[in-house]
């Protein structure tokens, strides 16, 4: 049942990389490159794969790397609301939604460290994906 919340948050934030793939490649097919390879006679598909392709792997991979960040935090707040991931699995939000209790008794611990679990784990992701950026343009 895991999985399947898992694939449908997959679903839902595949049409935003879609988009984001799709204009990148009608960016790239405005190119001079495109249309010498069209001229020197290389089908269509050799021109996605050889040409277009190479040149938006950054997009793509920043892209992908971002959204599995948003998916984390996604499929964490629907666990801690309940409509996620279901005991007893484990998930960080469900154990914030069990800890939530305990911050009146004293026991804040609970929270703020899986709470800090999330948060750390999106950042990562999208410290990821600047890092790829970084080593695509040359900057790292």
């Amino acid at each position: 049942m895991a999985r399947l919340r898992a694939r449908k948050i997959g679903i839902a934030y595949a049409p935003l990389v879609a988009r984001t793939v799709r204009a990148a490649v009608r960016e790239q097919k405005q190119r001079d490159y495109v249309s010498a390879a069209r001229l020197g006679g290389e089908g269509a598909l050799a021109i996605i794969f050889l040409e277009i392709l190479p040149n938006i792997r950054e997009t793509i991979l920043i892209e992908l790397v971002t959204r599995l960040g948003y998916a984390f935090f996604s499929i964490a707040t629907l666990s801690f609301l309940g409509l996620g991931i279901q005991p007893p699995s484990a998930d960080w939000g469900l154990a914030v939604a069990d800890g939530y209790g305990f911050l009146t008794g004293g026991k804040w611990w609970v929270v703020v460290f899986n709470s800090g679990a999330i948060v750390s784990l999106v950042m990562a992701t999208n410290l990821i994906a600047q890092g790829i950026g970084a080593f695509e343009n040359g900057d790292g």
